[in-house]
Order: structure tokens, then C-alpha cells, then sequence
């Protein structure tokens, strides 16, 4: 499935053809990016302007968990999505061999970041297929716990002492570098507020949960992707995306 699914993204994102795409996408094709209207012809539409565009892709991390796709990408050229270049993770449920639903977090590539890393940088070697279960509830009680702060104090049971690399722009390195950014934002009243986890997806050491909340005062789209090693988190990417209230279809962006 992830071949196919490579396939449909290159079809899109590469060669900009609409023949192609009419393989590997449905025409019901369900979209959820807020300013995109569903169905398969809004997104042929656009088509011309990515190809005039010279849009490129590079795809970071492919994960596959029963009929979904994650994919981790960066895009070039990439006004059409809001800048020049952007950072998505684009979540695809797969039906009879063609894309039939699309979620997506996209945000600006940041190039100073508090850690030196970038949004995407990191290992991509998806490795321990045999402890997804495992991993995928690891997260979901790290979720119930810290972020939704059933019990906060346990957070160094689940994030490793040794290591925690951080690619969020404004975080450092380290679970030192975690609870000052938590510390700074609660000071100015202006925490993360997670409200709901809709789906967590994951294949062996790589975890993905798509959360709805607020901060800044306005409700957001979270998109947190973990590494988890040895029962620990020692690596955490993320997207935070704004959810507009006016969107191009009915369909939400969950």
C-alpha cells in the first residue's frame, strides 16, 4: 500500500497529471484541508498552477496502519499551500487501492529553531513493527497523563531522561528544554489545550496523533508525531495548524 501510495503523490505532487490521478484517487475522494473543496475535480484544478509553479516534494517518513497512510513531506515552491516552503504531515485512508480521504497540518519551514534541528530532520527507519500496539497505547496514556493532565507528574516516565530531540521551532533539546517551554507558556497563560485526540496512527517506532485544542486563543489542529525507544519518547515532531471558521466544505478538518 505504500507503494500505491507513493504512486498517487507522485501523480500530484511530481508529474502533475490528471490521467494518472484518476487511478489512484477516488472521484468521492473526501478532503479535509480546510481551503481545499472535496472531491477529486477541486484537486485536479489545482494542477496547472502546481505544475507553473515548479512545486517539488520530498517525503521524510512513510507510515502505513491498516487503511492509512502518514507521510511526513516537505514541498518547495510552495505558495499555493501559504509559503515557499512548508512542512505537512498528510494523513491518507486508502479504500480498494485508491486515496478515498485526506487530513492535513501544513505550516511554514522555520529555519532558526531553539534546537538547532529543523521540522524535519531525524531518523525516517521505521524499526520495532512488532511493538506498534504497544507503542501506539504508550502514546495514548502519555496523551491522557501530560497533555490532558490526568496526572502531569508522570511526564518522565514516559519522555527518556537521556535523550529527547525536539524539533518543535521553539523547544530545546531535552525534557529540561520541554518543561522550561511548558513552564513559559503557563506563565503567560497560554498553555497547549488539548481538548480531544481524534486518531493515533503508528508503525513499530513512530507514532502520530491528531488532536484538536486551542492556544493562542483560538481553536487549532495538533499533529504530533513521537520515536519511541526502549518504552520511551526520545523524539517529537509536530504541526500545529489554526482551524478556520469558514471552510471550503463540510467535512471538518477531523
Amino acid at each position: 500500500m505504500k507503494q500505491t501510495a507513493m504512486k498517487a503523490q507522485d501523480a500530484f505532487f511530481k508529474d502533475f497529471n490528471a490521467e494518472e490521478m484518476k487511478k489512484y484517487f477516488r472521484e468521492d475522494y473526501i478532503q479535509h484541508n480546510p481551503h481545499v473543496p472535496t472531491g477529486l475535480a477541486p484537486a485536479l484544478g489545482f494542477l496547472p498552477a502546481l505544475k507553473e509553479a515548479g512545486l517539488t516534494y520530498k517525503t521524510h517518513r512513510l507510515l502505513e496502519d491498516g487503511d492509512f497512510i502518514v507521510m511526513h513531506n516537505t514541498y518547495d515552491n510552495a505558495e499555493a499551500f501559504g509559503a515557499k516552503e512548508v512542512v505537512t504531515f498528510d494523513v491518507w485512508r486508502m479504500h480498494d487501492g485508491q486515496v478515498a480521504e485526506h487530513w492535513d497540518a501544513i505550516s511554514p519551514v522555520i529555519k532558526e529553531t531553539a534546537s538547532g534541528r529543523s521540522q524535519f530532520d531525524g531518523p525516517t527507519l521505521v524499526t520495532d513493527t512488532d511493538k506498534t500496539e504497544e507503542n501506539k497505547q504508550l502514546i495514548a496514556n502519555f496523551m491522557e497523563d501530560v497533555f490532558f493532565g490526568r496526572a502531569p507528574e508522570k511526564i518522565s516516565e514516559y519522555i527518556s531522561a537521556e535523550q529527547y530531540d525536539q524539533h518543535n521551532p521553539m523547544v530545546k533539546d531535552g525534557l529540561d528544554g520541554l518543561n522550561e517551554a511548558l513552564a513559559y507558556l503557563a506563565s503567560q497563560n497560554n498553555m497547549f489545550d488539548y481538548h480531544k485526540v481524534h486518531r493515533i496512527f503508528g508503525e513499530g517506532n513512530f507514532v502520530l496523533t491528531q488532536s484538536e485544542g486551542r492556544w493562542n486563543g483560538k481553536p487549532q489542529a495538533f499533529y504530533d508525531l513521537f520515536r519511541i525507544k526502549e518504552g520511551k519518547i526520545v523524539e517529537h515532531w509536530d504541526i500545529i495548524q489554526e482551524i478556520p471558521k469558514k471552510m471550503a466544505h463540510e467535512n471538518g478538518m477531523f
